[in-house]
């Protein structure tokens, strides 16, 4: 003969989906609705460019001078060695 427990049996509810939620779908907009871009004016190109050049001191060198100085260091070291020999005004 079987014996039978007399303790019920508890079966959890059953969800329709797991835990891991594949059908999660990326907004086609990503601002909120309470952002007002009316507020916000035109936009307005190179408009912090002048503040970016104040900061930055870059120059263009030629193709064949490219090729004798590669890299920065190279270039900076050759101009150190110029300031030595000249007189800076």
């Amino acid at each position: 003969m079987a014996s039978v427990s007399s303790v019920p049996i508890y079966v959890p509810e059953q969800k329709n989906s797991n835990m891991k939620n594949h059908e999660h779908k990326a907004p086609d907009d990503d601002l909120l609705p309470e952002y007002n871009l009316t507020a916000l004016g035109q936009p307005v190109r190179g408009k912090y460019l002048a503040r970016f050049q104040d900061g930055t001191n870059l120059t263009r060198l030629d193709p064949d001078v490219a090729k004798a100085f590669p890299t920065d260091e190279a270039v900076n070291t050759a101009l150190r060695s110029l300031l030595k020999t000249t007189p800076v005004s």
